[in-house]
């Protein structure tokens, strides 16, 4: 059986939904060594993955401007030459400053993925198979996700975390190959003359005061004034976009384009109330329950692997059916499995937490593709970058919200209770507001429904 023309793109853009998120997940067990080798403490170790989910987290909307002005295929061949080069730097890096300098120059090349793969994909593909194409590409984050912590250790057991930085060089470098091969054709916009330099510094500053005092409101007292200082900086940013003759983002689909707004809206409901999950689950299963690592790490393969097996046939559901209501039942479906956990840790059961980690898996899946199926439907094509760009930076502004929420109850002290008891109401705490999360997310996404006369209409 031969590849199709599209699937033969379809594969890089696979590898590139593959390689960012198995880098954040192999990396997790291999930090006690990392932090061995250069003598550093453990809140400095934490900067090996904050310093690359800050990185894209700026540079993502500006590389979705970037690749309108100069071409999808050009930027995300950038970005996947240069998350090669900086993969292979951070194997040799002599001391810890020069592994961030690495990481952060990682957390750029993958912003210039992010910001193109998803609407390369929307633009082989016709509005009938888009879905379905997107959910493999869901479906490869979350092998990444899956693979992550069972390579990663390996690979950090057997071979040093170096290995682990050279087997992501590899992953990577045939990514670059395969774009090379079979990507030919540039896809530029040529109305766009401009990139909006100050809309991308405000833009920059806003995320990084905003990103590090949210991360840090449990650590740091002065954490409050950043995370205020950001959400000013955003606003001014906001403002000068609705002035500008070239913005990186047009506010006006914000307030216009019901189905574009409500959707991101909602992804980044989900990610705050999901991506923190596995990191409770880790610290239940194994200083609760008493799982050896080993079978904790097991236990938790179960939600990424089932989303892995369904995202596709969700995705491929939303071609057919109003991907909104989709994305809206997968939510709904996450919410009660989230609530099934509540029921877990009260009641201190192993066997619960398998069938609700399968339901979790079950409503994430039903979630991703479609609603991102719904985003990449709701615009033009001309604005697919943008919309691209979005769905990754909600994603990853989601992830550092959902850490910031478990990070700061974590931190509550209870006076009445033992370190054990404290911890167990914690994490009830936490699936509880993530529980309430997915249940408010339900509402913008069913509201999300396109309706005649909305949407993509080039």
């Amino acid at each position: 059986m031969t590849l199709t023309d599209r699937e033969k793109i379809l594969l890089p853009m696979m590898m590139s939904a593959f390689v960012t998120p198995f880098t954040g997940s192999a990396l997790t067990l291999s930090l006690p060594d990392i932090g061995l080798a250069y003598g550093v403490s453990a809140n400095e170790l934490g900067w090996v993955l904050e310093i690359f989910l800050l990185a894209s987290i700026v540079f993502l909307l500006p590389m979705g401007k970037m690749a309108d002005r100069f071409g999808k295929r050009r930027i995300f061949l950038l970005g996947t030459t240069l998350f090669t080069l900086s993969s292979a730097l951070c194997a040799v890096m002599p001391d810890m400053g020069f592994l961030l300098v690495a990481r952060a120059l990682q957390g750029l090349a993958a912003s210039m993925m992010y910001a193109t793969n998803m609407s390369i994909v929307a633009l082989c593909f016709p509005t009938t198979q888009r879905g379905r194409a997107l959910g493999w590409m869901v479906s490869m984050v979350y092998v990444g996700l899956a693979c992550g912590p069972v390579l990663g250790g390996l690979l950090n057991y057997y071979a040093g975390w170096q290995s682990i930085f050279l087997s992501i060089t590899l992953v990577s470098l045939a990514c670059t190959c395969a774009t090379l091969r079979y990507l030919h054709q540039e896809w530029r916009e040529q109305e766009v003359t401009g990139v909006d330099g100050r809309g991308a510094l405000l833009y920059g500053l806003a995320m990084i005061f905003a990103m590090f005092g949210l991360s840090e409101l449990a650590e740091l007292s002065w954490a409050w004034s950043l995370l205020l200082l950001g959400m000013v900086l955003l606003g001014a940013f906001l403002w000068h976009e609705c002035r500008t003759k070239d913005p990186i983002l047009p506010v006006f689909m914000l307030v216009e384009n019901r189905v574009f707004s409500l959707s991101n809206l909602t992804a980044m409901i989900d990610y705050s109330a999901t991506f923190a999950i596995s990191f409770l689950l880790s610290i239940y299963l194994q200083s609760v329950l008493g799982l050896s690592s080993r079978e904790a790490g097991l236990m938790m393969l179960i939600q990424p692997v089932i989303m892995a097996l369904i995202a596709p046939t969700a995705g491929k559901l939303s071609d057919k059916y109003p991907p909104a209501k989709i994305a809206a039942f997968g939510m709904a479906v996450t919410a009660l499995g989230i609530l099934g956990l509540v029921a877990a840790v009260r009641l201190q059961s192993l066997w619960l937490v398998v069938p609700v980690v399968i339901v979790i898996g079950v409503g994430c899946a039903f979630f991703a593709a479609p609603n991102n199926n719904a985003i990449m439907g709701s615009v033009a094509k001309r604005h697919y970058s943008l919309a691209t760009a979005m769905i990754g930076t909600v994603r990853l502004v989601g992830q550092v919200v959902s850490v910031a929420i478990v990070t700061m109850v974590l931190s509550l002290d209870w006076d009445s209770l033992t370190e054990m008891e404290e911890l167990v109401y914690n994490i009830e705490i936490s699936f509880i507001v993530f529980t309430v999360l997915c249940a408010i997310g339900v509402f913008p996404s069913w509201a999300a429904r396109l309706k005649k006369g909305d949407g993509n209409v080039g």
